[in-house]
């Protein structure tokens, strides 16, 4: 017999043999005891069952996104989120999905996580070239978002590990030959 069976069953016995208010009271905190311990069983066994790695993966293979990418990666994710947020996020948007056809998305794409050193680069340095993302042709101009390596590597590595991406991260070592060009001055307001 189903325990809520019992329950129900119990409670309309227990009710038509209480005489009284005292009587009633008392059933009534029978069964709700009844009811908590029936609860308290049913959490302690999801408890235990989670606890037993019941997910996909060995639980000697499960790792967590930030547990596989290294620590010094993670302590730029802050900078790099705070960057992406003032400069890119015009841009790219706050889903990283861009503007079609003007500005190319971040989000799950295949130029960005083909070449994250290319993109350290384009962060730093801008760009002019036309360029495919995910099948689509776009040509709008990128201007230089950062003036160091670090920031973009941090804003970089943030983006890669966002949106949807599963792109890995970029150190720093891997972008030393990269040259960072020099800027131009912005002719002055009139």
């Amino acid at each position: 017999m189903l325990p809520w069976r019992i329950i129900d069953e119990n409670f309309t016995n227990e009710l038509n043999f209480a005489l009284n208010k005292q009587t009633l009271i008392k059933t009534k905190l029978k069964i709700m005891k009844r009811i908590a311990i029936l609860l308290l069983s049913a959490f302690s066994f999801g408890i235990i069952l989670s606890s037993c790695g019941g997910g996909s993966q060995p639980a000697a293979d499960q790792k967590t996104a930030e547990g596989s990418i290294p620590a010094d990666i993670q302590a730029m994710m802050p900078k790099g989120e705070q960057i992406y947020k003032t400069k890119c996020v015009v841009c790219h948007q706050t889903t990283g999905m861009g503007v079609e056809n003007v500005f190319p998305p971040l989000a799950n794409s295949d130029y960005l996580l083909s070449d994250k050193v290319r993109a350290v680069a384009q962060t730093l340095n801008g760009s002019k070239i036309e360029m495919t993302v995910n099948g689509k042709k776009y040509t709008q101009e990128m201007t230089p978002q950062v003036d160091t390596k670090e920031d973009a590597v941090a804003v970089i590595n943030y983006v890669l590990s966002n949106f949807g991406n599963k792109g890995g991260y970029v150190t720093l070592d891997e972008t030393k030959n990269i040259e960072i060009k020099p800027r131009t001055a912005a002719a002055p307001a009139k």
